[in-house]
């Protein structure tokens, strides 16, 4: 069943906010195999004309991906979740995300589109810091893929 049109445009109320700490951005550094001293090491990422260390360019994702989580978990939307499949991802930034920062994300679902029997969500995700200030929007397409004929 495709999803409903009419929720194009409908915006959720903004996540609590997540604190970046350090840790998290060594952790997630390592995890991707990018030794960017600037993403470890305070001094390094002084050099660069930041106040602290800061993350790699797609940290954000976990923190948007979990936001458009209330969007997918949306009952009145209707997506079976266990037919969905990541399919594309982006960013824009307007700073990079700093240790220290207490960021929330509002989504908003942009597009919907029914094709070859799928549901493709589009969710957007503005991310500001604790001063409202733009951090940077992630766009995250979702897939529900069609009910398999019997």
């Amino acid at each position: 069943m495709a999803l409903d049109q009419s929720f194009v445009g409908r915006t959720y109320p903004p996540t609590a906010p997540y604190e970046v700490g350090r840790e998290k951005i060594r952790e997630f550094a390592e995890a991707v195999g990018d030794a960017n001293p600037a993403y470890t090491d305070p001094g390094a990422a002084e050099q660069l004309g930041h106040p602290d260390v800061i993350a790699p360019p797609t940290f954000v994702f976990a923190i948007t991906f979990k936001a458009a989580g209330e969007v997918v978990a949306d009952p009145q939307l209707g997506l079976d979740y266990s037919r969905v499949v990541h399919g594309d991802q982006k960013f824009a930034y307007t700073r990079p995300v700093r240790a220290g920062d207490r960021l929330t994300v509002i989504s908003t679902i942009e597009a919907i589109k029914s094709l070859a029997g799928n549901d493709i969500l589009d969710i957007r995700g503005e991310v500001h810091d604790e001063a409202g200030e733009h951090v940077v929007t992630a766009w995250t397409k979702l897939v529900a893929r069609g009910a398999e004929e019997a």
